[in-house]
């Protein structure tokens, strides 16, 4: 039985065939909807297919990752950069964001062509016989969409050319933007809230939106809309527009009681036994799994993208873990003359794009590395020789130290510790600039060796498919045939966590807390499993170890924003939630604003590391992304309309 969602991968609308399989959802081609077709139930099913296929035009598109990481304090820009990340950076001596350099527009087309597909289905859904439960989907995605377009630019057009929240067919080319209230009350709210009463408590299909997935994202609207109405750090937002923050308490209240009330009526959704299995390709669609952007190796058509043997660098391709991949190949034994860890397609090695980079900060982030396993179930701290899978059949080359490795032992590793024993010499015979420790066969990375040409990999997000021959390196240029996680019931806890503290930190009231879920619990939760191992990464075998009590006593008693922040932190690395995360709680500059890296060359090891030490101009307005310059082109206004259009300081 299949257990994915079918779609095309090509800019087209899809009707659907629901099979007598309830966990399939099947799709053929189409090649445009038509108001008249939207009026069947063909029509409204096809349009609701849509809405999932459209989640591979942003969730897993590259720079849609960029735009959501770089210029965090998990990512800074990589070796081989260009201006897509460097913008983003705010790096201020590299580049500067601007309209046409904002990464941002992949997600302003893909949610308003979503968002007038979802109108359709729902002004049309009813007359076509279509019952509420799948209507709910199409509101679910009209509300996520909305979401996210209004943490990105702010107030967004409620009317695409028909009336608001209407489904349009001119070829209107004129915009209004409304205000940030008026997109949450009058979209965002009543979508998610008419979609928590009608989903289902478990998907109709795999994959498919309940009223779990509902609810995580509401009470994260309700969330965002409460700091929104705060404003502690006095961030503009645009269209101007008052803040009220009497709504605040209200709001921290509803965010939590929805986040609370999904963890107590999960449907279908469990947290995965231990960190590790969350992440592990061949547990792919697991129970934690609330959203995902589906993709498949069984049927390169039904991918989602143009294949999985060469991937073409846009979507509907899953592209994004090329980008935060160093090129670990350039590691070489023997010498310096032998590659001896090979590009390989699997989650540990893939493509290397060597775009985004992780700053030595991050390394510090994760605390407790031996008994907190999601240091281990996050990075690739170990990378092994794979030299036979090329097809050299050397039984072992010399290393480190003039000492043998044996083909899948490790031929460089980074330590989570600095190490004031390693050694970093001229030498460079590892051709990356890597240390040496005395006793030890593998070349060595210290945290204070990290730079823009070799750093932290995401083991997390690497390539499988359950089609490799594992005998062999595989396709590893291919786009990746794995879905794209969007949202995991873990965030839930941390959601009501942040509910629950953040009003009587920002002086706004207080929540009233359930009996068990106070926010210490509901971080607890997760730290206790964090402290479950299953297997152990860096290590590359078997490892059965249960730290959660040690784990869960070390939790602080009273727990702040900045707590729940670094355990966000932790928990959701690279899964393209921080910026939003740092915008939503204002504590983008406070957090992000300088960084430590070493430089663009293996021979920097050798120079004093100077400017590791670099600075941000993280300005008030940057807290909302430009209006993209394809936008603007676009519209038939005049100049002035246009640059009253656009988000103040650019």
């Amino acid at each position: 039985m299949k257990h994915y969602i079918y779609a095309l991968g090509v800019a087209m609308a899809l009707t659907t065939g629901f099979s007598s399989c309830s966990d399939v959802l099947d799709e053929t081609p189409r090649g445009k909807f038509t108001p008249e077709y939207f009026k069947t139930e063909d029509g409204v099913k096809g349009g609701i297919t849509a809405l999932y296929a459209n989640l591979r035009n942003t969730w897993g598109q590259g720079y849609f990752f960029n735009a959501l990481e770089t210029g965090t304090d998990e990512y800074t820009y990589g070796q081989s950069a260009d201006e897509n990340f460097k913008c983003l950076d705010m790096t201020p001596e590299v580049s500067n964001i601007k309209p046409d350099n904002c990464r941002a527009d992949a997600l302003w087309g893909a949610s308003f062509t979503d968002i007038n597909t979802a109108s359709g289905v729902i002004e049309n859904g009813e007359a076509a016989g279509i019952d509420a439960a799948l209507l709910a989907e199409a509101r679910f995605f009209r509300g996520f969409d909305y979401f996210e377009l209004v943490q990105t630019f702010g107030g967004v057009p409620l009317d695409l050319g028909a009336g608001k929240l209407k489904f349009n067919t001119s070829t209107n080319r004129t915009s209004v933007r409304n205000t940030v209230p008026e997109v949450y009350e009058e979209a965002i709210f009543p979508d998610l809230e008419k979609a928590v009463e009608d989903l289902p408590e478990v998907s109709r299909v795999t994959g498919g939106v309940t009223k779990t997935t509902a609810r995580l994202f509401l009470a994260k609207a309700y969330l965002t809309y409460a700091w929104w109405n705060v404003n502690p750090n006095n961030v503009p937002t645009y269209p101007e527009c008052a803040r009220d923050k009497s709504k605040a308490s209200s709001y921290f209240q509803k965010a939590y009681d929805t986040a609370v009330k999904a963890i107590k009526n999960p449907g279908n959704y469990a947290l995965q036994e231990s960190f590790y299995n969350v992440f592990l390709g061949q547990n792919d669609r697991n129970s934690e799994i609330l959203l995902y952007a589906d993709h498949t190796a069984q049927d390169e058509y039904f991918n989602g993208g143009v294949g999985y043997s060469y991937g073409s660098g846009a979507a509907p391709d899953n592209f994004s873990h090329w980008m935060n991949r160093w090129n670990y190949t350039n590691v070489r034994s023997n010498g310096g003359t032998t590659e001896t860890v090979k590009r390989e397609a699997a989650q540990w090695a893939d493509r290397p794009w060597t775009r985004m980079a992780t700053p030595q900060e991050v390394v510090t982030m994760f605390t407790d590395k031996n008994m907190d396993s999601r240091w281990d179930g996050t990075f690739v701290t170990a990378f092994r020789g794979n030299w036979k899978k090329g097809g050299d059949n050397a039984d072992s080359y010399t290393n480190a130290n003039g000492l043998p490795v044996r083909n899948g032992s490790a031929i460089l590793t980074f330590l989570g510790e600095n190490d004031e024993h390693v050694q970093y010499d001229r030498t460079y015979t590892s051709n990356v600039g890597a240390g040496t420790l005395p006793g030890r066969a593998d070349w060595i990375i210290t945290p204070d060796h990290l730079s823009r040409v070799v750093y932290l990999n995401v083991w997390k997000n690497g390539y499988y498919s359950e089609t490799t021959d594992t005998t062999t390196l595989g396709t590893p240029n291919g786009a990746c045939p794995r879905p794209v996680n969007i949202a995991r019931f873990a965030e839930l806890y941390l959601i009501a966590a942040e509910a629950a503290v953040a009003p009587t930190e920002l002086g706004v009231g207080s929540v009233t807390i359930q009996d068990g879920y106070s926010a210490r619990e509901l971080v607890n939760v997760l730290r206790a499993r964090a402290g479950k191992w299953t297997f152990n990464n860096g290590g590359n075998c078997a490892y059965v170890a249960d730290y959660s009590e040690e784990l869960t006593a070390a939790t602080p008693e009273t727990i702040t924003v900045d707590y729940i922040l670094d355990e966000r932190f932790r928990e959701f690395y690279g899964e393209g939630l921080r910026w939003w995360d740092l915008v939503r709680t204002q504590k983008w500059e406070e957090r992000a604003s300088t960084y430590t890296i070493g430089g663009n060359n293996n021979n920097d090891f050798d120079n004093n590391w100077k400017d590791m030490k670099h600075t941000r101009t993280i300005k008030p307005n940057y807290y909302l992304r430009p209006i993209p310059q394809g936008q603007l082109d676009a519209m038939l206004m005049t100049p002035a309309e246009k640059a009253a259009y656009q988000n103040p300081g650019y």
